[in-house]
């Protein structure tokens, strides 16, 4: 049995090491003790059911830390890693150490050895991010051997389908047709177990869908099944049952998984079943009984399959998990979708539905289950179902578009612009018409939150998609965009939406989100699974103590006497300090409540809670709860021994309903409990547990470490695939949305409009007389054709539109401006959004990647969009030059124009395609039927487009949701590490697959009296043994949407109030700690606290009466009482002039309504942290001043949810010093309890219609007020006396009385300052706070340097001034100095002056730069035009310095217009030949059109000919000409007018007839027109008619003079005949005539390679080319890389090679010239380099001229002074002064013409003699008799480094390395080969090549370069 032992040396296959890493998965990410994994022995024969394995991570496993991390969180690859626990399992070390004896990593300590991780360094690379390089070789797919599947089944199944998942070499191991039994059963045993996994759903779709499509499948395992028959050993037969039984499992996932794909292969395996089962049971085997059943399951489920399939309804995969049913669960609750179906919405079927029971036990723990489903999925789709119908039956009413809907919102003209990749998946941007919306507040309106519910529809709900919002925007939304996730059947239809559709979108205003967590998992959870069925459902009052304590557990209070703020630790470790563990059942060994700092209530709640399995406490507002649950929580924590009785540890789990609530609870846990804690929420504010969540713990870099490798090697996997997803996907989607963002260039819509109306587009309009006119303007004929152009054809085409729009625009800017100086107010929908959004799950984009999007969007729409509709006028230089010139657009109309394309961008109609096809002049279309044009082509591209992104979404959205199932599996490893997990419902119900796996055996709900009981159910586990429920079910309960069901269904009633309502016991706290409890309620209280009086008032809580009616709001179905909202934000005013912070104060309201009116008397500057909540958003917070507007005040006495007592509660109790309260108290006095409220209030005389102030400087003044204006008596604070209060400046203070400031520290005097400040007796001209200045008084005084009078300022003395008369100096120029007096000269003249360039043409500069110029210090750019007449005959377009003074001249800028072989015009800039054509072909035939550049060659149709009549048949392919002759019968057919056809038997019949179109028709072309029995044929692509003998004979004819091959074109318009099928074979002619030239230009391809090959081989033969110039070595390599390349690209690379070659040459050449020379022949190179280092096709014969000419020069001058340097001693001067007169020609700035070239070379002859040729220091006759003496032919002649001469003998190959004599570098080579330094000389012999060398040197010389020209 040892050979079956996972160890890596006994493996038989696969023995090869493999450096890049280790084999996936195969060596286990911890080592695990031996204890808690089976025996490998034990796998022998099979594994059994999953299901009973134990889990491989239930017990603390000793992990391996690393110090490698993923790259992006800083990974350090180079540290040694130890075991926690100091030790590792046998099989661990053993892998470990296997693995090491095959990696390159040494190291000689053994002990270091075996604790180095499970991974080595250098297989890291795998791991790599995407833009890393690897060192090796990329990532194959490795092998899964059987040792490493055999070690995969002792894991979890997460972590082996996560394994499998990410492995590449699963496909391969399924993709062999055989293999062997033992190894096929434990592949069986794997797959089960992977597929076991109910967190991975979509690692389980990816591992099935590669088993799906694999041998294993189709081929192994039916073999392996028939063979099960013939097995003849019994131990072996005996095993079968357990594998039958694992294939039987995998193809019940399969079915379910992919119903439509997989039943095909699936039905065969099923069909073999039977029989092997039925041979096993014959021979002895005993067969399971729920094997059987599994397989007739199956059985069936593929019967109806195939029947299905059979009527063609079985087409798609579902993608679902679920399992098959029984029959009697078909209608129970756990199938029903929680989506709405089409029967719900549009039959109005009237669910099943149960009240909550509130007075009783339920009948059964599944009827419980099924109530609440059924209660809560209603919750959220009536509104939906009801408001649909609504919508429904209101289709005809006009106004629809205003009327408002109870239930739902509407959304009109809803376009699916383009899909977004985000973290979630992929999310579409959606658009919706905003006109309807435009009094919608956003950041107020509860519309679109993320998590709500929509769905859209385009045929009045027949089919409809859902989705919910994913991300809120509110700049997006004031433009009506939104982002959307659809759900998964929606997906599916979503491929073949477009922009262009329209949808009515209805949103439902439940958090859809919540509801679909919570119903799900109510559909999870098993009946068996409920914790405290017996108090829960049965109502069984009696209540347990909890499990845990039936261990005897002791508990130590000493902390909860201690100091509350000692760190857990240490609390911890003072164990017996004082007080004994006592037993928490027995109450007399309990410490006294004194000792606990708790009153008599909350001593009984802690000992409830503390001893209960189900602990309910009820605490009234002010009385403790927090307080309570704190001490609860902290005597769990300092005791965990008590609860954590087994090995794997278990977090408390603390549910709040708020998120702020949840920040309160844990900052107190905090307190006690310093690590450990987790929060699951929206977003934090607070700092201190910022650290604790989710994503701040998971980007800790100890987490990381301890990660499992199987889940950091997915991460990496998914990611990059995501990574390459993204961007493929982005791009399209930007199209497509640029798409919708203004008018398109004509030349991306190409592809998608017919040939004939790009021509006449093109064209422009015919017989437009003014069109010439605008053919200099660079416009878009797009734009001109839709109206929105420059050309005054358009002119006339006012777009309808508002006049004042751009009035409205502007008056919304300057409300913009007015509402960023206002308060910040926490806006409702924020509010809301932060509690839905999980923080983890919130889209943070980095603002700088915002911008990045933002600009590479800006130069995508510059790029496709002719006109953009975020920029008024057209795009691109069009645009510019409008705005220059006389058409500039005035701004109005520029903004109607916009709002004319916005509009007709939004239109539905479009021209169909067999309209558009009638149309033969599209500018003769009126501007209507242009843009319905122009959407049908629009919607071909969309179309394209979205068809072209579609797999990348699809492969992004599978990646995306494998990753999230990734990340949950990272959260549960820092869920089960934690000892408190705080989470709010919302969290708990996202989280709940996670909460089933971390199963919490506590949990404690905050708030729990407004959690809806669905949702506390499904935040329990069945582990779950201890459930603590606090609350107050007098205050607010839960919120339902549902009226009816919340009142006569009970919906809500929570779980806490039911409890309390059936008799499960609960504590009461009844004391209170906050001042002010609710004056209705009857709270006994001991004391009241001594409260400090507030300052200002008479009174700290007083209510104000008024009788001042309320307001409606439009939107939002809310309330605003403007007289309230005015008096508040006074009262809050005098408040803080009391001194009292702003902190302090917060203004509460009823209504959301009322909150934004208040906002909008807040300015920020005043009221800067004031608070401004709504009441329901306020609960659990307390105040010391508390501001209440009550709102409701009306004739009717409508008071809404004042009347509601929980919510009067909340009101009234959050004080803690101070309520004033302003409201309709007579209106209010109607509810009974506002009733005793407003009695006992007038009891102590605290309500009335004004409240009493009281000046605290003047104690005897008091001043009331009852409304806003009544605040001008105490204007700043105090009353209406002055202050009189004398300043420190001594006058007196201006101000009313005022409390704050009262030394006046603060107080700024602004009067006139008195102070003399010189001795002049000028005083300050400042107010008098100010800090007085220096005196700037103006006064005459001289000044002494120039003696000058100036008026300067008092305080300055004269000799600092700096005196302004102008300077009377001259410069050395003798212009004037143009500074002041007091200054120095100006160094540099500034006049300008007239100067003569080197050039020779003159220029004006400023007069200091002459003299540098003289001296060729200062470079000046001649700006003089060339005008040389180039090659072309065309003016040159350059300057004097860009033309380098004549010798390169600048491309010809002229247009081409030469006609191409394809009839199309060139459309690039005049050059020697034009390139080929890059327009769309336009062939096509009656089968296709080419679609292939118009240059490149077609393929030839092979269709058969469609030719034919009832005479004649053409039986050639569509390309070959036809064998049938024309027929000449007359058609016998009848037109549409009822009058015979014109035309002949088989041809498309004219649509012009002889007697209604006689004009038309006889008009007289060719002659025989008017003739009766003439017979016409319409030409298909213009549409003209022609008498058929005349125009055959047109066709058919071949002029003599006719030279230039083109298409025969339509003698009327010009237009090439293409598709005609009587001329097909003269068209065919043509056109094989064409392609054979087409062939020639481009090359064919053998011809090209062998080219490509040579020029590669002559340029790598280029050393000296490859050394001096590398960049453009590699720019030629590169180019010579490319694929399909022409003859014309290796013309200009030949070019490239020789001139380049020849540059480095001279370069080469200048180390033997003078330095002094060097400097200057430089930079005439380099000029040469930059020259030929532009863009260009080819080298136009301009170009081959220039760059001759300027070689040429420099090769003499670079002679004449290497010459000049040799011989430079020996030179007389007559010769140094002819040699200079030579150089001076050949440094001359102008071109080196024919003239300069002969003069040069007759002095050159003539030097000859003097000079030496060469650089050898002897002259031309002296070489020659050295050559002839040496006597070696051409090519042995060799230099040195430094260019000394030496000669090898023999063959000429360089044999052994010597020494030079002179320079003593190394010369020679060894085996014929050249030291590298060393080079040909061929100056000595002229030899091109090395003797020993055969390859000929393929320098181009000049006369080649002539040649090509």
């Amino acid at each position: 049995m040892e050979e079956r032992r996972p160890h890596l040396d006994a493996r038989p296959r696969n023995s090869h090491t493999n450096h890049r890493g280790p084999m996936v998965g195969e060596l286990p990410p911890r080592a695990r003790n031996q204890a808690s994994n089976p025996p490998a022995s034990a796998l022998r024969g099979g594994v059994s059911h999953p299901g009973r394995h134990p889990r491989a991570n239930n017990h603390p496993a000793a992990y391996w830390q690393r110090e490698e991390r993923f790259r992006a969180m800083g990974r350090n690859p180079h540290q040694g890693r130890r075991n926690q626990e100091g030790h590792a399992s046998d099989e661990a070390r053993d892998q470990r150490h296997d693995q090491e004896n095959d990696t390159r990593w040494r190291n000689g300590n053994q002990e270091c050895r075996n604790r180095r991780p499970p991974w080595s360094n250098d297989n890291f690379q795998q791991w790599r991010t995407p833009h890393q390089k690897p060192t090796e070789q990329p990532q194959q797919a490795k092998k899964l051997g059987y040792k490493f599947l055999e070690s995969l089944l002792q894991k979890d199944p997460s972590e082996v389908v996560i394994t499998l998942a990410t492995s590449l070499g699963l496909k391969e191991l399924l993709s062999h047709s055989s293999m062997k039994s033992n190894f096929l059963e434990l592949i069986c045993q794997v797959l089960r177990k992977a597929c076991s996994s109910k967190m991975d759903r979509q690692s389980v779709l990816h591992v099935l869908g590669i088993l799906k499509n694999s041998k294993f499948l189709k081929v192994c395992l039916p073999a392996y099944v028939v063979g099960m028959i013939t097995e003849p050993i019994p131990d072996i037969r005996n095993q079968y049952p357990e594998h039958i039984s694992n294939i039987i499992s995998l193809l019940q996932d399969l079915v379910s998984v992919f119903p439509a794909s997989s039943v095909q292969e699936t039905s065969m395996l099923v069909s073999l079943l039977p029989t092997s089962l039925n041979a096993l049971r014959a021979s002895g085997v005993d067969i399971e009984e729920e094997t059987e059943k599994n397989l007739e399951k199956v059985q069936t489920i593929i019967e109806h399959l195939q029947e299905k399939r059979r009527e063609g309804t079985l087409r798609v995969d579902t993608y679902t998990l679920v399992q098959p049913e029984a029959e009697d669960h078909v209608e129970s609750y756990r199938t029903m979708p929680i989506y709405p179906t089409y029967n719900e919405v549009h039959l109005d079927e009237r669910p099943f539905l149960r009240p909550n029971i509130i007075s009783g036990k339920y009948d059964s723990t599944a009827i419980y289950l099924d109530t609440h489903f059924r209660l809560l999925r209603e919750d959220f789709v009536r509104p939906l179902r009801e408001g649909i119908l609504e919508l429904l039956q209101s289709f005809e009413d006009q106004g629809l578009r205003k009327r408002k809907f109870d239930d739902i919102r509407i959304y009109f003209d809803t376009r699916i612009i383009t899909p977004m990749c985000s973290s979630s998946g992929i999310v579409y941007k959606v658009q919706f018409d905003t006109k309807p919306l435009k009094f919608v507040r956003w950041q107020n309106s509860k519309r679109l939150l993320y998590g709500s519910l929509v769905c859209m529809s385009k045929d009045n709900f027949e089919t409809f998609l859902f989705a919910t919002v994913s991300n809120r925007e509110q700049e997006d939304l004031c433009r009506g965009i939104v982002q959307l996730c659809f759900n998964e059947q929606s997906q599916q239809l979503l491929a073949e939406v477009q922009p262009s559709d329209s949808f009515l979108m209805v949103e439902t205003t439940a958090y859809f989100e919540a509801y679909r967590h919570v119903l799900e998992g109510l559909q999870e959870v098993q009946e068996e699974d409920v914790p405290f069925q017996r108090n829960i459902v049965e109502c069984d009052s009696h209540v347990k103590e909890p499990r845990y304590l039936l261990m005897g557990g002791r508990y130590d209070f000493t902390p909860l006497i201690e100091n509350p703020s000692a760190t857990g630790e240490f609390l911890r470790n003072v164990e017996g300090l004082r007080h004994p563990r006592i037993n928490v059942l027995d109450p007399s060994q309990w410490p006294s409540k004194e000792a606990l700092k708790l009153d008599d209530s909350q001593m009984e709640a802690l000992q409830f809670a503390l001893t209960r399995e189900l602990a309910i406490i009820q605490g009234p507002p002010g009385t403790g709860k927090t307080y309570v649950g704190l001490k609860i929580v902290q005597a769990l924590l300092t005791n965990e021994s008590v609860w954590q009785i087994s090995l794997q540890k278990f977090p408390i789990l603390v549910v709040c309903y708020t998120n702020h609530a949840l920040d309160q609870f844990l900052e107190g846990i905090y307190k006690c409990q310093k690590t450990s804690i987790v929060r699951v929420g929206g977003r934090s504010n607070s700092e201190i547990l910022k650290q604790f969540t989710l994503r701040e713990l998971r980007n800790k870099r100890e987490f990381r470490r301890n990660l499992p490798m199987h889940l950091r090697r997915a991460y990496m996997s998914i990611m990059t695939q995501m990574k390459e997803s993204e961007q493929e996907l982005h791009e399209g989607a930007k199209t497509l949305e640029c798409t919708m963002r203004g008018v398109l260039r004509e030349q991306y819509l190409q592809k998608y409009i017919s040939p004939q109306h790009w021509e006449s587009l093109m064209n422009g309009p015919a017989q437009d007389s003014e069109w010439i006119c605008f053919q200099h303007w660079k416009h878009s004929m797009m734009l001109e054709w839709l109206g929105l152009g420059v050309g005054s054809f358009t002119q006339s085409v006012s777009p309808a539109g508002p006049e004042n729009t751009a009035q409205a625009e502007g008056d919304e800017e300057e409300e913009g401006e007015e509402e960023s100086s206002l308060i910040e107010i926490a806006e409702e929908a924020d509010l809301i959004q932060a509690d839905r959004v999980i923080e983890e799950e919130e889209v943070v984009r980095p603002q700088r990647r915002r911008k990045e999007e933002s600009g590479a969007d800006q130069e995508l729409a510059k790029m496709l969009l002719a006109m953009r509709l975020d920029h008024c006028g057209p795009g691109t230089a069009a645009g510019q030059e409008q705005a220059m010139g006389e058409w500039q657009t005035q701004r109005n109309q520029k903004k109607k124009m916009k709002k004319r394309v916005k509009d007709e961008l939004r239109k539905l109609n479009t021209m169909t395609a067999a309209e558009a096809d009638e149309i033969e002049d599209v500018w003769q279309l009126d501007l209507s039927s242009r843009w319905q044009l122009y959407r049908l082509w629009l919607q071909l591209y969309q179309a394209d487009t979205r068809r072209k992104i579609l797999s990348c979404e699809r492969q992004y959205r599978t990646s995306a949701e494998r990753m999230a199932e990734l990340r949950l599996q990272e959260d549960l490893h820092i869920l089960k590490d934690a000892q408190v997990v705080g989470m709010t419902t919302t969290g708990a119900a996202k989280y709940r697959q996670i909460l089933q796996k971390v199963e919490p055996r506590i949990v404690i709900v905050e708030e729990a009296a407004e959690v809806l009981e669905a949702h506390t159910i499904a935040t329990l586990s069945k582990a779950c043994q201890h459930l603590i429920l606090i609350g107050d079910h007098q205050q607010l309960r839960p919120s339902a949407n549902v009226y009816d069901l919340a009142k006569n269904f009970n919906l809500e009633v929570s779980l806490f109030e039911r409890l309390v309502k059936v008799n499960i016991p609960f504590v009461r706290l009844n004391y209170q700690v906050r001042s002010w409890a609710s004056p209705g309620q009857h709270v006994e209280t001991p004391s009241l606290l001594k409260i400090q009086k507030l300052t200002g008032v008479s009174s700290n809580l007083f209510f104000v009466e008024h009788s001042f009616p309320e307001q409606e709001i439009q939107e939002g179905k809310s309330h605003q009482n403007q007289h309230e909202a005015h008096f508040v934000v006074e009262l809050c005013k005098y408040f803080l002039c009391q001194e009292y912070l702003p902190s302090q104060i917060t203004i509460l309201t009823t209504y959301t309504g009322q909150l934004f009116c208040l906002r909008k008397l807040m300015p920020a500057k005043t009221f800067a942290g004031v608070r401004v909540h709504v009441v329901d958003k306020y609960q659990g917070e307390e105040n010391d001043i508390i501001l209440l507007s009550l709102v409701r005040s009306n004739q009717e006495g409508k008071v809404g949810f004042l009347q509601i007592s929980n919510r009067i509660c909340v009101a009234l109790s959050r004080a803690k010093k101070g309520m004033y309260c302003i409201g309709n108290m007579q209106m209010l006095a109607k509810v009974p309890l506002w009733s005793k409220i407003i009695h006992t209030l007038r009891e102590n005389n605290q309500i009335g219609p004004m409240l009493r102030l009281c000046c605290q400087n003047h104690p005897d003044t008091h001043t009331l007020v009852s409304k806003a204006s009544d605040f001008q008596k105490v204007p700043e604070g105090g009353c209406s006396l002055p202050c009189e209060f004398r300043l420190g400046c001594g006058h007196v203070c201006t101000r009313a009385c005022h409390p704050y400031d009262s030394s006046h520290k603060e107080f700024q005097c602004m009067k006139p300052c008195q102070k003399v400040i010189c001795q002049d007796g000028h005083r300050c001209p400042l107010v008098c706070f100010q800090e007085c200045q220096p005196c700037q008084v103006k006064v005459p005084k001289t000044i002494p340097r120039c003696g000058h009078e100036q008026m300067v300022p008092c305080s300055v003395p004269e000799s600092d001034f700096c005196c302004q008369e102008p300077c009377s100096k001259s410069l050395r120029c003798g212009h004037r100095c143009s500074h002041p007096c007091g200054e120095d000269c100006v160094q540099l003249c500034s006049e300008m002056v007239t100067v003569k360039l080197k050039c020779g043409h003159s220029q004006q500069v400023k007069c200091g730069h002459v003299e540098d110029l003289m001296y060729g210090g200062l470079p000046v750019k001649c700006t003089t035009k060339c005008g040389t007449i180039l090659d072309c005959g065309h003016p040159c377009p350059g300057s004097c310095h860009s033309c380098f003074e004549g010798r390169f001249h600048e491309h010809c800028q002229q247009p081409c217009k030469r006609l191409l072989i394809c009839s199309h015009k060139c459309q690039e800039p005049c050059t020697g030949e034009c390139p080929p054509c890059q327009r769309t072909c336009q062939n096509r035939c009656v089968h296709s059109q080419c679609k292939k550049k118009c240059g490149e060659l077609c393929s030839p149709c092979v269709e058969p000919c469609v030719w034919r009549c009832q005479h004649y048949q053409c039986t050639k392919l569509c390309s070959e000409p036809c064998n049938r002759p024309p027929c000449y019968v007359p058609c016998t057919k009848l037109l549409v007018c009822g009058h015979p056809c014109i035309g002949l038997c088989g041809e498309p019949c004219p649509k012009k007839c002889r007697i209604c179109h006689m004009d038309e028709v006889t008009q007289i072309f060719f002659g025989f027109e008017d003739e009766p029995d003439a017979r016409f044929v319409q030409l298909e692509d213009c549409s003209h008619i022609f008498e058929v003998q005349a125009l055959d004979r047109y066709m058919n004819e071949q002029k003599d003079d006719e030279v230039a091959i083109r298409l025969k074109v339509c003698p009327i318009c010009q237009v090439p005949i293409r598709k005609n099928l009587r001329y097909g074979t003269s068209i065919k002619q043509r056109l094989e005539e064409i392609e054979i030239i087409k062939e020639k230009i481009q090359g064919s391809a053998g011809e090209i390679a062998t080219s490509q090959d040579r020029l590669k081989a002559l340029l790598e033969r280029k050393s000296l080319l490859h050394q001096l110039l590398p960049e453009d070595f590699l720019m030629i390599k590169e180019k010579l890389a490319q694929k399909n390349l022409s003859v014309k690209d290796l013309g200009l690379v030949e070019n490239y090679i020789s001139f380049y070659d020849h540059l480095a040459s001279l370069w080469d050449s200048l180390k033997k010239m003078h330095v002094l020379e060097q400097k200057r022949v430089r930079t005439r190179l380099d000029q040469v380099h930059e020259w030929l280092a532009k863009k260009r096709l080819s080298f136009t014969s301009q170009e081959l001229s220039d760059l001759r000419s300027e070689i040429q020069r420099l090769t003499y001058l670079v002679n004449l002074l290497t010459r000049y340097r040799i011989a430079e001693k020996k030179v007389k001067d007559s010769i140094a002064v002819e040699v200079y007169s030579v150089q001076n020609i050949l440094e001359k700035t102008c071109k080196f013409t024919q003239e300069d070239e002969q003069l040069v070379q007759e002095k050159m002859e003539a030097l000859k003699a003097t000079l030496p040729c060469s650089g050898l220091g002897i002259s031309e006759e002296e070489r020659v008799q050295i050559v002839s003496a040496i006597g070696y032919p051409r090519g042995h002649w060799f230099k040195c480094r430094n260019g000394h001469i030496y000669v090898i003998g023999d063959c000429g190959g360089a044999m052994e390395r010597g020494t030079c004599p002179d320079c003593k570098e190394v010369i020679g080579g060894t085996n014929h080969t050249l030291e590298r330094s060393n080079q040909l000389a061929s100056e000595m012999d002229g030899a091109q090549h090395a003797a020993w060398s055969d390859t000929a040197n393929n320098l181009m010389n000049f006369e080649e370069i002539q040649r090509m020209m």
